[in-house]
């Protein structure tokens, strides 16, 4: 039986004044419609560009508010975060902004970008843990031995009223919204959203829905809201590290139960194809835990009907992983094909196997020639290429074209 939450949610006015106190650190970022997802849906899609927003993510709106309600004691204490990214950045930025010192920990392992932008914002920064578990345990000790606040990156109510101006932007930005998808880990993002924009849109007399979207591999609230409260779950890796969270905060749990209309949770692949078509179509750099939303439409997890607006909360992926996501989007999409080709050992066959390529408009990329295998006869070598198309369409025509050829072709898994 679901337990009844006692957690009153925010009024329209207490995110009205979060708006105005965010509104002297956070950018009002851009609402853009991406003609690419309008006609692939069949409805009118709008982005929202979080990923525009000052340290590259959403989180510094709910830090900064946060920051902000501090008393002259507590700051002159100074704050501590643990965060792995776009948390820390926040919480730096927010920090240098109110004159307050900031301890940041973050995992050993960090990405150089993000560890050298929380620095850059005059934040210290402690590296700990292996895993972010004992990152946050280490930084709650630091915090009660030397008496600092710490600044929770999503389960507490003024960080969920931060966040939630993001709600109220898109709904005075775009008229007659109908669906607003965001992404979801602890929730504090879409708890605020949710609730904000419900709210905000009722004073116009309208209904809105709001869909949150999770890592499929990194999902604790489904089951969450099945077992009617915060349940923790074993997470696998997924390239969305930034929303893969074991178990949702109390807070934000409680308004998304009460707000959200629905959850919905995509793949690695499904995402890694939303990044590279954002890229493509839109122009935007955009991190994993930033794109499901996209992802969510790309696949059909959500079907929406009038006018959505998708939630894109973050920009911060690091050059190295954005080079092995788009490879990975690529092959997603059917646009990057390995091919392995046995072959006859004599002279002239790798000229025949080219041609048999070019005929099909292939572009090999890369070559491995080897005349070693298990299964291979005496005489034979094998020939694996990778191979850029157009799509799937484009990579069963190259396929049938080495095989008219009358080579031993076919696509390789490993």
């Amino acid at each position: 039986m679901p337990k009844r939450s006692k957690i009153v949610a925010p009024t329209l006015k207490e995110f009205e004044r979060a708006h105005e106190i965010v509104g002297q650190v956070a950018n009002v970022t851009p609402v853009l419609r991406s003609n690419f997802l309008s006609q692939l849906t069949d409805s009118d899609v709008w982005l929202k560009a979080e990923n525009l927003q000052r340290t590259g993510a959403y989180k510094v709106r709910g830090a900064y508010h946060r920051m902000t309600k501090l008393t002259p004691a507590e700051r002159k204490r100074g704050v501590v975060a643990a965060s792995a990214g776009n948390h820390a950045q926040g919480v730096a930025l927010a920090a240098k902004r109110l004159g307050i010192q900031a301890t940041i920990f973050m995992p050993i392992g960090a990405s150089l970008p993000k560890f050298q932008a929380t620095q850059n914002y005059g934040a210290k920064v402690v590296l700990e843990g292996a895993v972010f578990g004992e990152t946050l345990k280490a930084a709650q000790e630091f915090a009660a031995k030397k008496g600092s606040v710490f600044i929770p990156p999503y389960d507490h109510m003024d960080v969920v009223l931060g966040q939630g101006t993001v709600g109220l932007e898109i709904l005075d930005q775009l008229e007659n919204v109908d669906n607003i998808l965001v992404a979801i880990g602890g929730g504090g993002l879409a708890a605020g959203v949710a609730v904000a924009a419900k709210l905000k849109a009722a004073e116009s007399g309208r209904k809105i829905k709001v869909i949150g979207v999770q890592a499929a591999n990194a999902a604790s609230y489904p089951p969450s809201l099945k077992a009617g409260e915060p349940t923790q779950i074993q997470t696998t890796p997924t390239i969305a590290d930034g929303i893969a969270v074991s178990k949702p905060g109390t807070i934000p749990f409680a308004l998304i139960a009460a707000h959200i209309d629905k959850v919905v949770t995509v793949n690695d692949d499904q995402i890694a194809r939303a990044i590279v078509t954002l890229l493509e179509r839109s122009k935007m750099v955009v991190e994993p835990a930033g794109a499901v939303g996209v992802a969510a439409l790309m696949s059909e997890k959500f079907k929406p009907k009038g006018r959505t607006v998708v939630v894109l909360s973050g920009g911060n992926i690091d050059p190295l992983l954005m080079q092995k996501v788009i490879g990975h989007g690529l092959v997603a999409s059917d646009r990057y094909v390995t091919i392995s080709v046995m072959l006859p050992d004599r002279p002239g066959m790798l000229v025949q196997t080219a041609e048999a390529i070019a005929r099909a408009h292939g572009n090999v990329v890369e070559v491995m020639h080897t005349r070693h295998g298990n299964d291979f006869e005496i005489s034979e070598v094998e020939l694996k290429m990778s191979i850029e198309t157009t799509g799937a369409e484009h990579s069963a025509r190259v396929l049938k074209e080495l095989k008219a050829a009358g080579l031993k072709a076919k696509v390789s898994t490993n």
